[in-house]
């Protein structure tokens, strides 16, 4: 196919496409409906169908089902960010990112084989319980602590994103917008527990998904259909594969399979949110189900929004906006594209922003709900032994309003910070890396104590944080820089000046030590390798011959095999030599109740 017959809208054109694009009556219904039954499912489960205990307000009961649960799942870590930062990517850097679909084939057999068993023997109502369990309490207590306070400033970026998009086709002042979106938020997570959250993400994820799907319906049409985009991309370089195994590629095969594998591992296996929703359901192997449709799903939706950025590309393949400075950052490309596009479609840019709120919503209160259980059982619930469920049900809800108000508030100082989206997910890779190499060797080894744990953990975080400010710092200077794929802007309809889009070509990188270059897709494994390197050195000078058999019951069902004539109730004797008698009672309640299960 010729480029030359592809044609985009004139800057005039699009002025007054920019200026047509306000909410109608009907947008504002659509977004009154949206919000409104999210609050309606919130007050059904708060109400009608209460939750006034711990378990039922956490895990739903344990009577949750596969589905709902796999679709909230897939809607919680579907974020606005997620939908506007995939197509941009696509198109500017190709399907690099696509390849990570392999990765999550790899997450459920992680997921479901290594982690997923131990902690459904354990019931555990935090994945940090495991720590404490495996190591000692200082370790859980540093993990928890670590969980939380990356949480707490995701929690702002994740919702400042879209109100941030409804504040421009609105007018109304995201100061306005925020503490609304939050205030429903929490409104319906507090009162209505885990259920309100699973099924309002199900709705949530419906809208955002038929969003999705009737942006990419209309741009296939506009690109002249799917072979037509299909051919341009392939022309355009953006479909091609890089299997060079040179740790410095951005998007190299290697990089991305081998990376977010790890990084996915990080975010899913051990993540409250995820393993939380997983253990509402009432056996391990609808679990296992659910964890297995939550990947097939996240693999359809990025798929979707890799179809989108290939098609944008198609689109503007000839006439590039970021050329021509019609926009200046990654993140206004989707939202210029709907303006594109959709001008001529009532409700279409209502339709976008809504799958846009949903999407930020249904994160919001899946992270919500799940710190507010983070914080009471590794914090709070240690200084107040004697709780009542009541009692307990009733300061996590107050825990929800607290964590959603702080996110509000920390959106006043986001919108200051500028790059502070990029920043935020460097952090959480940060402290995941080294999160992930706890809980994997802890499973996969005796040998690894508590000392190393901590100490190895600790060492993790410190080396990839200098390694991301080294990184950062070079980025500053201009030395590291990723080449986009091809860009034109032969065929634009419109006239600009070129000296205004010269583009100040980025210094050599050759001098720079190889592991400040190396591709940020390898940051969460080497803060693992290092925590489980460091630790396992520890470990081995600091072991005794004295120190307790770790217990079967807490090493992966993977590895049983070469403890064949061991049984499971040593943890119970385990626990005794800890002095940790609460956890007796509950190895003791678990075996009984859960040897058949598992």
């Amino acid at each position: 196919m010729e480029l030359q017959n592809i044609s985009t809208t004139s800057l005039p054109h699009l002025l007054n496409i920019t200026r047509r694009i306000t909410f109608s009556w009907y947008d504002y219904l659509l977004f009154t409906i949206v919000l409104g039954f999210s609050c309606l499912i919130g007050v059904y489960f708060g109400c009608i169908k209460k939750q006034n205990t711990k378990k039922d307000y956490l895990l739903g009961g344990k009577q949750m089902k596969v589905w709902p649960i796999a679709i909230s799942l897939v809607a919680s870590h579907t974020s606005g960010i997620t939908v506007l930062a995939i197509p941009a990517d696509i198109y500017r850097f190709g399907i690099g990112f696509w390849q990570g679909c392999l990765s999550l084939c790899f997450l459920h057999l992680i997921t479901a084989y290594i982690f997923l068993p131990v902690f459904y023997k354990l019931e555990l109502t935090s994945t940090y319980e495991y720590l404490a369990l495996r190591y000692d309490e200082k370790t859980r207590m540093m993990a928890s602590a670590l969980y939380a306070i990356s949480l707490l400033l995701f929690l702002p970026v994740v919702i400042y994103v879209p109100c941030l998009g409804f504040a421009a086709v609105t007018g109304f002042s995201v100061h306005l917008i925020a503490p609304i979106a939050c205030g429903i938020c929490v409104f319906y997570t507090t009162i209505g527990g885990l259920k309100a959250v699973v099924w309002s993400d199900t709705f949530q994820f419906t809208l955002t998904v038929g969003c999705l799907i009737v942006v990419l319906w209309i741009a296939l049409k506009k690109a002249g259909g799917f072979l037509s985009m299909w051919c341009t991309a392939l022309e355009g370089h953006r479909l091609d594969i890089d299997f060079n195994p040179d740790p410095t590629k951005r998007d190299g095969f290697w990089a991305v399979v081998i990376g977010l594998t790890v990084v996915f591992s990080a975010q899913n296996s051990i993540n409250q949110g995820c393993v939380q929703k997983l253990l509402a359901l009432p056996t391990v192997e609808k679990a296992k189900y659910s964890c297995l449709l939550y990947c097939i799903g996240c693999i359809i939706v990025k798929t979707i929004g890799v179809l989108i950025g290939l098609t944008m590309y198609a689109i503007y393949a000839g006439c590039d906006p970021f050329t021509t400075k019609q926009i200046a950052r990654n993140d206004q490309l989707v939202p210029y594209f709907i303006m594109d596009i959709g001008h001529k479609v009532p409700g279409l840019s209502a339709l976008f922003f809504a799958g846009l709120f949903c999407a930020a919503l249904s994160t919001l209160s899946a992270n919500l709900n799940c710190v507010a259980g983070t914080l009471y059982t590794d914090f709070i619930s240690k200084m107040t032994p004697r709780t009542s469920e009541k009692t307990a049900s009733d300061v996590l809800k107050l825990l929800v309003i607290t964590a959603g108000l702080g996110a509000w508030l920390m959106v006043f100082i986001i919108e200051h910070l500028g790059g502070i989206v990029q920043l935020t997910v460097s952090l959480k890779g940060i402290a995941d890396g080294p999160l992930l190499g706890i809980f994997t060797i802890g499973l996969l080894s005796r040998r690894f104590n508590s000392k190393g744990a901590f100490y190895g953990a600790i060492s993790g975080m410190v080396f990839m944080a200098s390694l991301f400010s080294m990184t950062k710092y070079y980025e500053k200077q201009g030395y590291l820089a990723f080449d986009s794929k091809p860009l034109s802007t032969d065929n634009c309809t419109y006239h600009y000046s070129f000296n205004d889009t010269i583009r100040t070509k980025p210094k050599s990188n050759d001098d720079i030590f190889i592991l400040f270059r190396v591709s940020f897709y390898y940051y969460t494994l080497l803060g693992a390798f290092i925590t489980v390197l460091i630790g396992s050195m520890i470990s081995f000078f600091t072991n005794n011959d004295d120190d307790p058999v770790v217990p079967k019951k807490l090493l992966s069902p993977i590895i049983y095999w070469m403890y064949p004539d061991e049984d499971e109730d040593e943890e119970i004797e385990a626990s005794k030599n800890n002095g940790d008698y609460h956890n007796v009672q509950q190895a003791m309640q678990h075996i009984t109740t859960n040897n058949t299960t598992c």
